[in-house]
């Protein structure tokens, strides 16, 4: 058989053959660093195939995806991808993350995790390894603080602000406090309020808890970051269940559940704060 018309045999079989292309579609900008580490975590606990799309490329379109796909569970990593996926039957199993509080989701068969640190977790660290840091103030939205700080006890005491402006005020009259802690509330947490607070931080020797690397480079004491590629486990596991049995149930988001403990040893010693060596040990990462 001459060699031109055997390639055009093979290329029409390949064509007739059906492809399963994924038993799981994640909807995420896959250049993010946080989706790569999720996605990495995915597979260490989902031995199933995946494909990754954008927001952009599911826009208005995410069902017929899906079944051209043939996938059976949808991970929406980020508000923007959660939005696509909600307008799925109940049928199709979502699993969601990337999300920094809990959104309110109503639609059947949907499951997530949001991101933001809860305030229980600084607690039980301070408790645990910083006893002088005796009084803390939470200062945030309230929004925030009911959704993270919800029935904080010693040594917290929480400090609702509407806005930029009282947010730094609120700062200002910590004068008893022994740290300030903050919430990731983007609306009232600007660049410029973020200066003022590190500059009344250092003048006052109150430290700042943060809640991201990027805040303990730039000074503050310590942060709780959650841990993206064990969040990854923990949405493999799910995606792992519901392609078995097709449902992931309905309950309101979960907290992360592990922590990368960041830590910034010069804002220590310039406050004249003891770090345990075992804090020390724990920690991902210590500045400078």
């Amino acid at each position: 058989m001459p060699i031109a018309i055997l390639y055009a045999v093979i290329c029409t079989l390949l064509m007739t053959v059906p492809c399963h292309a994924a038993d799981v579609l994640i909807i995420a900008d896959a250049q993010l660093k946080p989706v790569m580490e999720v996605t990495q975590g995915m597979r260490k606990t989902l031995h199933a195939s995946t494909r990754t799309y954008s927001p952009a490329e599911v826009h208005g379109n995410l069902a017929a995806i899906l079944k051209q796909e043939d996938a059976r569970v949808v991970v929406a990593l980020g508000h923007e991808a959660l939005g696509e996926a909600l307008t799925l039957p109940p049928a199709v199993p979502v699993i969601y993350d990337m999300v920094i509080t809990p959104p309110a989701v109503s639609r059947p068969n949907t499951a997530g995790f949001y991101m933001a640190t809860p305030v229980s977790e600084y607690a039980a660290l301070l408790r645990h390894y910083l006893p002088a840091l005796r009084h803390v103030a939470v200062v945030s939205s309230r929004d925030f603080l009911n959704t993270l700080a919800n029935n904080v006890s010693a040594p917290l005491s929480t400090f609702p602000v509407r806005n930029t402006v009282e947010f730094v005020k609120r700062i200002k009259e910590q004068d008893n406090a022994d740290a300030i802690l903050l919430l990731p509330d983007s609306a009232i947490m600007s660049a410029t309020a973020m200066q003022e607070a590190y500059l009344l931080s250092y003048r006052r020797r109150i430290p700042l808890l943060g809640i991201s690397e990027r805040h303990v480079k730039e000074g503050a004491l310590l942060a709780l970051v959650v841990d993206m590629a064990a969040a990854g486990k923990v949405i493999g596991e799910y995606a792992a269940r519901a392609l078995k049995s097709g449902s992931v149930g309905h309950h309101p988001a979960l907290p992360p559940r592990k922590f990368d403990l960041f830590i910034n040893l010069d804002t220590a010693r310039k406050m004249r704060i003891a770090i345990p060596d075992e804090v020390v040990r724990m920690a991902t990462r210590t500045y400078p």
